[in-house]
């Protein structure tokens, strides 16, 4: 039998809301009974909705080169995707002597669309910033944000950020007294700190006996999760150390070879940047590479001190 268009709507609009009722009674009858309902019946809701925060880190960028274009580009293309408005900028912004002089070539042009669209760049100065005026220049320039050669930031009441000046010249005693007293005043939940050189490492400089001997008992105390750096020009995650998990993304405009330790849960050799997405229990994890795809994936979950 031939049905008329207008007929065809209407059996169609009361089959849908029949497989609707249906639902509801499933979904219903599976609590009643104490039966999980199935995926199926019941859509479980995307972690998306709870997303607090959505940012990026990238270090070793400032070379003007092919390379950095092309992580740049991979950045801006992941903005279109998936919104945010954070770069954690782990150091070396300015090859090869921290010259304000290439901050366009190294910086403005390379970000441009990210700029353009508020994106904010938060900087730690690295070891070939400092070679001009102590990276001083740097400290006045806008776009990096920066407060002072250490300082802090927070997004909502979440999650509060720590940049360091990890060169050999930078005041530690004063440094350390300042972030001791800041990671315990902080009250929230997610401590991320971030710096130039790193602590675990598997490249060319390897691990800093000394930062481990420093950092890590603060790190444990205090209930820092996360520690980003750059320095060794590779991507490293660790596992959880104590509590911290370790993410080198030092790739941001050449590379160099990069082994494997006993904490390392995935390196490579990748021109590269980290995403991240941070919910109210986990960060995920995100190595992204120049042809955009999602290299590796990790959670890091919240840890209270």
């Amino acid at each position: 039998m031939k049905l008329k268009r207008r007929q065809f709507l209407f059996f169609s609009s009361l089959s849908a809301i029949g497989l609707g009722f249906l639902g509801c009674v499933t979904r219903q009858a599976g609590k009643n009974t104490g039966i999980a309902a199935s995926k199926a019946a019941v859509p479980s809701p995307t972690a998306k909705n709870n997303l607090l925060l959505r940012f990026v880190s990238v270090a070793d960028t400032g070379t003007g080169d092919q390379g950095q274009y092309a992580v740049a580009k991979a950045m801006t293309n992941y903005h279109s995707k998936n919104l945010y408005d954070l770069v954690v900028l782990a150091g070396d912004n300015i090859y090869n002597n921290g010259e304000m002089e290439k901050i366009n070539a190294v910086f403005e042009r390379p970000y441009a669309p990210l700029l353009k669209q508020g994106v904010k760049f938060q900087a730690a100065l690295g070891n070939h910033d400092i070679r001009t005026a102590n990276g001083d220049p740097q400290l006045k320039y806008l776009n990096f944000n920066m407060k002072g050669r250490y300082y802090t930031f927070q997004r909502d009441n979440n999650v509060q950020f720590f940049v360091l000046d990890t060169n050999t010249n930078a005041d530690w005693e004063k440094q350390l007294k300042w972030l001791e007293q800041e990671l315990s005043a902080s009250k929230a939940p997610w401590k991320i700190v971030s710096g130039h050189h790193p602590v675990y490492a598997s490249g060319v400089y390897g691990s800093n006996p000394t930062f481990i001997k420093t950092f890590t008992p603060l790190f444990q105390k205090y209930g820092v999760q996360l520690y980003i750096n750059g320095h060794e020009h590779h991507y490293e995650r660790t596992r959880s150390i104590n509590g911290t998990t370790y993410l080198i993304c030092g790739g941001g405009a050449g590379t160099r070879p990069v082994g494997r330790s006993e904490w390392t849960e995935y390196s490579a050799e990748k021109l590269s940047f980290a995403a991240y997405e941070v919910y109210a229990d986990r960060i995920e994890i995100s190595g992204i590479g120049t042809d955009n795809r999602v290299f590796d994936k990790g959670i890091v979950q919240l840890k209270s001190a």
